[in-house]
């Protein structure tokens, strides 16, 4: 089964391009199938990570930035890939 991650951060006023060089320095414990980094307006950060694994697996996520650095609590998603039709 292929889960995926999901991981959204709104940055702080004019630190949206601080936030997304975090996203994309954070490493982790295992490689993932996939991992995207994306950026939409409003300075928000999508991180996407693909893992072959079941659905309920304890997998590494990424951390919450420091406070300063984002304008509430990370956003985080998990979904599990299902056949397309």
């Amino acid at each position: 089964m292929t889960v995926a991650l999901m991981w959204e951060a709104r940055a702080a006023e004019g630190r949206g391009a601080e936030l997304l060089a975090w996203a994309r320095a954070q490493t982790l414990p295992g490689t993932p199938l996939r991992r995207e980094t994306f950026r939409a307006p409003q300075d928000r950060v999508l991180v996407v990570t693909w893992w072959d694994a079941p659905y309920d697996a304890d997998l590494p996520e990424l951390p919450e930035p420091d406070a300063g650095l984002v304008t509430r609590p990370v956003h985080r998603w998990r979904f599990e890939s299902v056949a397309e039709d």
